[in-house]
């Protein structure tokens, strides 16, 4: 893969509420946090059906699993996205055949990432999407796409050592909107943001 320039987190800070209220950054082990991961390597990989890439890739729409660091997503029928470092993706599409209809594209810099983490996750995201996020309809492991505060994304529930977990991505213009209306809808469960070290 191509040398990327250095990556710009789309979120300010200091964190500041969209009511423009400082808001102190808060650690891992808070309660309810909102971490900028906008940094993570998102590639996106298209595959037809029949393709080498589709069978490889296998995770049914509206699905994510782990594979060797590699979180690949089932976002949209045949086409998945796959989240997380560098090296660990590179190998995974190093590993694919291209052959056939096979796109490959990197939208790392393009996309905007949060983590939303705690007991009251799902709270948060009930006050500005109109999905069930009730464990049948979405469990760990599901990935949806939904209007978020009137912004389009992409939302994967990836519980962490049994806490309830959502990444929200969208588009990188809306970055910063989004942290803050996030942020905004959590401030009645002691929303901390986070920021991404990374960043």
């Amino acid at each position: 893969m191509a040398e990327l320039p250095a990556f710009e987190s789309p979120v300010s800070t200091p964190f500041v509420s969209s009511a423009g209220v400082p808001m102190e950054p808060g650690g891992p082990d808070a309660p309810l946090t909102l971490q900028d991961v906008s940094s993570t390597t998102k590639i996106i990989v298209r595959a037809g059906p029949g393709t080498d890439a589709c069978r490889r890739l296998s995770t049914p729409f509206t699905t994510s699993r782990m594979e060797d660091g590699v979180l690949i997503v089932g976002q949209r029928p045949d086409e998945w996205t796959l989240l997380g470092q560098g090296t660990a993706i590179e190998t995974v599409i190093d590993g694919l055949d291209r052959s056939g209809h096979v796109s490959v594209i990197d939208g790392t810099h393009s996309r905007a990432m949060f983590r939303l983490t705690g007991a009251d996750a799902a709270s948060v995201l009930e006050k500005l999407c109109s999905l069930d996020w009730n464990d049948h309809m979405t469990p760990d492991g599901a990935a949806v796409s939904g209007s978020v505060a009137r912004v389009t994304c992409d939302i994967v529930r990836n519980d962490l050592d049994g806490t309830r977990c959502y990444l929200v991505s969208c588009d990188r213009s809306y970055g910063q909107y989004l942290f803050e209306v996030i942020l905004d809808a959590g401030q009645e469960f002691g929303i901390s943001p986070f920021a991404d070290p990374a960043c």
